[in-house]
């Protein structure tokens, strides 16, 4: 079975077959969600393709794609022509998440180029709902993002109508910013919301995430984390991945 582009293995505890009606009874463990999305954001482009080749060697299971425009953050990343060689070279699924204004203009584009999925900020909308229709009408995966200084609470009504919700851990744009540990209380927030409604949304976490906290990072109700620089920046980010899954 495959779940967000992971396959599944479930283990089977029990099967019992009738000699009446052959109905077979199956016990399946619950599946808990530990994906790990490299940001190629901190890859080395002058090496593009070798690090994208580690990615899929890797037990990676998402390429995150950070698109900054330099107005809703100050930093620029990159924008559509980069968005080739992430398809041709990289066989994970491209999560794209923009940090732009007026993303209604944008994300159709993206979907196009191959994004998997992608999410915008909530903050830099008046309405999302138009925009993940846009998205959702291409087949891509729709994800919601917030910055560490807007309520929570203002996720809550899209629970339900988006596929991922994304919390950021640090100020999205700026680099070399330590993990704000007030974010696990939003995950465990979000994911009770998520478990009292019965819904399959996801949780992302981007920023400052690294070997030592993805553990509990997953153990409060996360089931993706974005890593840059704890990856690519690694002796070894293979194993750097791997650590991050355990």
């Amino acid at each position: 079975m495959e779940i967000w582009g992971v396959k599944i293995l479930f283990d089977i505890k029990n099967l019992c077959i009738s000699q009446k009606s052959c109905i077979f009874a199956l016990e399946i463990q619950k599946v808990v969600m530990k994906l790990i999305a490299p940001s190629v954001l901190s890859a080395d482009f002058a090496h593009l393709e070798n690090d994208l080749q580690m990615i899929n060697r890797s037990q990676a299971d998402w390429l995150h794609v950070d698109v900054m425009d330099g107005v809703f953050v100050p930093n620029i990343s990159f924008g559509f022509p980069l968005m080739k060689p992430f398809k041709q070279y990289c066989t994970k699924p491209l999560d794209v998440h923009l940090m732009i204004v007026h993303p209604e203009k944008y994300v159709e584009r993206f979907c196009d180029a191959g994004a998997w999925s992608v999410g915008f900020h909530l903050e830099a909308v008046e309405d999302p709902m138009p925009i993940l229709d846009l998205i959702k009408a291409k087949g891509v995966r729709t994800c919601l993002t917030i910055n560490p200084d807007i309520a929570v609470e203002r996720l809550v009504p899209y629970l339900d109508k988006v596929d991922m919700i994304l919390l950021m851990s640090v100020f999205a744009g700026f680099g070399g910013q330590k993990f704000i540990p007030e974010t696990k209380d939003k995950v465990r927030f979000v994911k009770a919301e998520i478990e009292r409604r019965g819904l399959n949304t996801l949780i992302e976490i981007d920023g400052g995430v690294n070997t030592q906290n993805a553990s509990s990072l997953f153990e409060a109700g996360a089931d993706v984390l974005v890593a840059g620089s704890a990856v690519f920046g690694a002796p070894d980010p293979e194993e750097a991945i791997r650590k991050m899954k355990e």
